[in-house]
C-alpha cells in the first residue's frame, strides 16, 4: 500500500540526506526537463542536499547532466557506470562496473539481440539515444513510435532474457544488458566508494524517487522511498513498491517531494 507523501512525518523528511532519482516521468514530464523541476534540484542542492540521477539513459546524456546539473554524481545505463565532475580537478570521471573488454563483448551480443528484437517485434524501434550508450541496448516502445502493448513488451523483455541478458521496463524503453548490476547495486557501490556511505547502515536517510518497474530494486531497498504519482499507471507489474507517493505526476511530483524535503529541514 502507497501512502500520500503528505502523510509522510516532518521527522523523517528532515532527516533526508540524499535524493537518488530516476529522471524519464520521475524529473521529467511528457519527455521535457521543466524549469519547476529543474529549480527543484538546484534548491535541494542549495539546501545541501546530495542528489544523483540513477537513470536508464546513455551515456552521452550522463556526461552532460554530471557536468551541467546540480547534482553530485549521475548513474547511467541503468548501473553500468556513474560519473562525476571532478570540480577539484576540474574533469569529468567515470567509473565503469565492467571492463571494456567485457563490455565489448557485451556489444556485440545485444548486437544480435537488436536484430531478433526488430524483426519478431513489429513497430519497436531501438532508441534514438542508442549511438550514445556503452554497455546496453534500449529498445523503445512509446518514445519516438506509436506506444505498444503490454504483451509487445513482454516479448522484447522475453527475447532479452532468452539471451542471457537481463532487461528491466522504464516508461519508455526496454533496456537490456550482460551483467550481474542494476541500479541498486551500482548505487550502493557508488555511495561507499564516492561519498563513503554505506547505504545499507543508512539507507533511512536516503529517498529514491522514480516511476516505473525498472525502478522496483530501489522501492525494495529504500524504507522512505517515494513514486511520483504516474508510478500507480504501473500497478501490478511493480516487483515492489515506494512506500510513499506523491499527488503530483511525473516532473510536478517530483517537485512536491524536494519542497516537503525543504520544508521540513527549515523546521
Amino acid at each position: 500500500m502507497m501512502t500520500p507523501l503528505a502523510a509522510c512525518p516532518r521527522a523523517t523528511l528532515a532527516a533526508v540526506k540524499g535524493v537518488l532519482t530516476d529522471i524519464d516521468e520521475t524529473v521529467s514530464t511528457e519527455g521535457r526537463l521543466t524549469a519547476d523541476a529543474y529549480a527543484a534540484l538546484e534548491a535541494l542542492k542549495r539546501a545541501g542536499v546530495l542528489v544523483v540521477p540513477v537513470t536508464g539513459r546513455p551515456a552521452g546524456w550522463c556526461d552532460h547532466i554530471a557536468r551541467f546539473w546540480p547534482v553530485d554524481a549521475v548513474v547511467g545505463e541503468n548501473g553500468a557506470f556513474w560519473m562525476w565532475h571532478d570540480r577539484a580537478e576540474a574533469r569529468l570521471r567515470t567509473r565503469f562496473i565492467q571492463p571494456e573488454a567485457v563490455r565489448a563483448e557485451g556489444r556485440r551480443r545485444l548486437d544480435l539481440i537488436r536484430s531478433q528484437v526488430l524483426r519478431e517485434v513489429p513497430g519497436a524501434g531501438i532508441a534514438s539515444d542508442q549511438p550514445y550508450r556503452l554497455a546496453d541496448l534500449a529498445v523503445d516502445f512509446r518514445e519516438d513510435v506509436a506506444p505498444l502493448a503490454p504483451p509487445d513488451i513482454q516479448r522484447i523483455v522475453a527475447i532479452f532474457e532468452r539471451q542471457g541478458a537481463q532487461a528491466k521496463v522504464s516508461s519508455i524503453h526496454v533496456n537490456g544488458w550482460f551483467g550481474d548490476y542494476d541500479k541498486l547495486t551500482t548505487s550502493r557501490l557508488m555511495m561507499h566508494e564516492l561519498f563513503g556511505v554505506d547505504l545499507d547502515a543508512e539507507r533511512a536517510h536516503y529517498v529514491f524517487a522514480g516511476d516505473s518497474p525498472n525502478d522496483a530494486p530501489m522501492f525494495g531497498y529504500f524504507p522512505n522511498a517515494v513514486g511520483v504519482a504516474n508510478v500507480a499507471d504501473f500497478e501490478g507489474r511493480l516487483e515492489h513498491r515506494p512506500r510513499w507517493v506523491t499527488a503530483a505526476r511525473s516532473g510536478a511530483g517530483f517537485v512536491e517531494l524536494a519542497h516537503a524535503l525543504i520544508e521540513a529541514r527549515r523546521r
